[in-house]
């Protein structure tokens, strides 16, 4: 069978594409998001929970292209919050899906929050779809706690107000590097492993 070394990630976020282009270069896969697609459609998110958002958005842009996709659903997970801000992650503050509007959401519902009551983690869910095949899905998570105030100049979303507790630092202030060795993203990705190396290289 000829080698597949090609994967469509169904984003258009440019903070995700950038991570899974570097995470996927190991893995010898080229990847093309919804940047590098004419006319992609931005897919409703109606699922409850990350593992049914990221399988409705690979089903669907593999429908669409009849590509192997994989879509990733990913969240902030804080405890104290009951959760949130979870799948509304990218538009807590409003359906623009403002960064900083969204840290600072958050930073005033935990103001009064004590340091052994901030525990959080980052949420990564990844489904799998193509051609005559049953979507697969895995997660992975990084945990750690809300920080009082924004920390760092790295990555993107609310990475300045969380503290990844391995390595023990703020999670931007990590290097791309540093952040790819232990992010929900990576965690998640190394779990996609043996599904990729069975798609692409069997």
């Amino acid at each position: 069978m000829k080698v597949k070394k090609q994967v469509i990630i169904a984003t258009k976020n440019k903070g995700k594409a950038k991570e899974f282009e570097e995470l996927f270069s190991a893995l010898n896969v080229e990847t093309l998001t919804l940047l590098d697609l004419d006319n992609a459609p931005d897919v409703e998110e109606t699922g409850n929970t990350f593992e049914e958002n990221a399988t409705i958005k690979a089903e669907a842009i593999s429908n669409m292209t009849g590509k192997i996709v994989i879509a990733d659903d990913s969240g902030l997970v804080i405890d104290e919050l009951d959760g949130r801000p979870g799948i509304y992650s990218a538009r807590y503050a409003g359906e623009h899906k403002n960064d900083e509007e969204n840290i600072d959401k958050v930073l005033l519902e935990m103001k009064d929050v004590p340091d052994k009551k901030r525990t959080a983690r980052f949420f990564c869910a990844l489904a799998v779809s193509g051609p005559n095949m049953d979507t697969m899905v895995v997660t992975g998570k990084c945990e750690g706690k809300i920080l009082t105030e924004r920390k760092g100049a790295n990555g993107f979303g609310y990475d300045p107000i969380f503290f990844a507790i391995d390595p023990g630092k703020p999670m931007a202030e990590l290097s791309s590097e540093e952040k790819n060795k232990i992010s929900h993203r990576a965690a998640a990705l190394n779990n996609l492993k043996p599904i990729i190396n069975e798609l692409f290289y069997r």
